[in-house]
């Protein structure tokens, strides 16, 4: 039997070392991939000094490539949030959707508010919302809640330029205008299979409801509340949406015409002026940076000079850490590749039965279990799949990298800060309902994800097969079939337990 490889056992070495400094010690998870970085290169014969070198040009490659859209992405969102843009959206779609379609107006505003808001405080914001809707609607909260959640979980995972696809798209080194396009397509038969999920839970807990229906307060709650906004200084909804659409539309143009000069009857176009010109503002950065603008000269017009600079401040200050932690997850995949570890791990993976676009899948999904976080997840998974991927001929790279931020949403848990900010604002304390609640919507989301890409790579990739699907539909079975026959129990409030 021939003994492993050094670059293969550096590897495996480096990832125990990064799974038990995050699990079982208080190591923050960039000092926990740099430690895997050096581990790999060092037990992979590189040597001191181009172990160190690799990491620091690794981490220099993915930050130059993707820091200045995330911190334009984190600006726009903070002024997003503070203008109050955020309630403007959420209140016109309800008003447009009408009544007894609350909850896909709730999924619609998370959808498009998380793309540059993060999640946490978009469902802080957003909540009261839907308990508004709740209450005077005669609707379940649980619904309106998840429904909320689950539009805005999908996207924050899927689209730039939320820091983490940001993050796997320059690690995989793919165009960010094809990721983000992708990841818009990609995350709507998500949100749509999170709300029928939510509605089937207002069937499986018809008590969750605290409020007695009826009462006159519970009457004219949704009065109250359409009053409120129509008294609160909110910006319009064309000048709330438009820092988010213009930048997706001027990224998409710029698609469009990549595209066209690919064929050879439109060879040249490409130089055309106009097509020149579509080609700078449609740069990611250029397209944020106007986006920034837009937001604020017109959705905060009136905030003085010193506040503005705080509020965008604020954003950069909360995209810090995941930079590093970004860059941490280029650093180690640059040391995977020039050990030779990637290379190596290419010809085994080749021999694999499973397709090679479910690699960064499932180590994503496996992260997510460990250690809760999904921007930790994809950016672990794209660190150590993107070497080995990128030695297999005929690999979509833009489908790898769906797949490794797809793997990132499985099963919301303990670990991960929103199932707890969702669940605690909800006001659900069981265990077991909790899990029904918010963990299963996200493998939900994970599962219809992954069928997505494996579908994708089956018409545009190569190595895929039609049993790829069955990975994550039948693990999708599994997870209804538990939540479906768990027994209930009803309290004295009204709620619903499970036991």
């Amino acid at each position: 039997m021939n003994a492993l490889p050094a670059p293969i056992i550096g590897l495996i070495v480096a990832v125990f070392v990064l799974v038990w400094l995050v699990l079982r010690t208080r190591v923050h998870a960039l000092i926990a991939m740099l430690c895997a970085a050096c581990i790999a290169g060092l037990i992979g014969g590189m040597g001191i000094d181009k172990t160190l070198s690799t990491i620091t040009s690794g981490f220099g490659t993915t930050l130059g490539s993707i820091g200045i859209v995330i911190g334009l992405g984190v600006m726009m969102g903070r002024l997003l949030e503070v203008s109050g843009a955020a309630e403007r959206i959420a209140w016109s779609f309800i008003r447009w959707l009408g009544k007894r379609r609350e909850e896909w107006a709730l999924a619609l505003t998370g959808y498009i508010v998380s793309i540059p808001i993060f999640v946490d405080s978009a469902f802080v914001i957003l909540y009261p919302v839907a308990k508004a809707l709740a209450k005077s609607g005669k609707r379940s909260l649980l619904t309106m809640g998840i429904a909320l959640a689950g539009g805005l979980v999908v996207t924050h995972h899927t689209v730039p330029p939320t820091p983490g696809p940001l993050g796997v798209a320059g690690i995989f080194n793919v165009d960010i205008g094809a990721m983000l396009l992708t990841g818009m397509a990609l995350a709507i038969p998500c949100v749509i299979g999170i709300v029928f999920y939510a509605q089937w839970l207002d069937k499986k807990y018809p008590h969750f409801i605290p409020a007695t229906p009826g009462s006159e307060e519970l009457k004219q709650t949704l009065e109250q509340y359409h009053k409120e906004k129509e008294q609160k200084n909110l910006p319009g909804l064309t000048l709330s949406l438009l820092p988010i659409l213009v930048p997706v539309a001027l990224i998409f143009l710029k698609a469009i015409c990549s595209t066209l000069a690919t064929f050879d009857s439109m060879s040249g176009i490409d130089d055309h002026p106009v097509v020149k010109g579509i080609a700078f503002i449609g740069n990611p950065i250029v397209a944020l940076s106007i986006s920034v603008l837009l937001t604020v000269y017109t959705l905060v017009p009136r905030m003085d000079k010193h506040t503005t600079a705080e509020r965008l401040e604020e954003g950069i200050q909360s995209a810090g850490i995941i930079l590093l932690v970004t860059g941490a997850g280029g650093a180690l995949g640059a040391v995977l590749r020039d050990s030779g570890a990637g290379h190596q791990l290419a010809q085994q993976v080749a021999q694999l039965p499973v397709s090679p676009i479910l690699i960064p899948f499932i180590i994503a999904t496996l992260v997510r279990v460990i250690q809760g976080s999904g921007t930790v997840a994809m950016i672990t998974a794209a660190s150590i799949s993107a070497p080995i991927l990128a030695q297999l001929p005929g690999i979509n790279m833009l489908l790898a990298a769906q797949a490794a931020t797809m793997g990132s949403l499985f099963f919301g848990y303990f670990n991960d800060s929103l199932y707890w900010v969702v669940n605690r604002m909800i006001g659900i304390s069981d265990v077991k309902q909790q899990m029904v609640a918010w963990s299963v919507p996200t493998t939900i989301a994970w599962a219809i994800g992954g069928i997505g890409v494996t579908l994708l790579n089956l018409l545009f990739g190569s190595g895929g097969s039609w049993l790829d699907p069955l990975v994550p539909l039948v693990v999708l079975a599994a997870i209804i079939l538990w939540a479906r026959y768990q027994p209930l129990k009803q309290n004295v409030t009204g709620a619903v337990k499970v036991k």
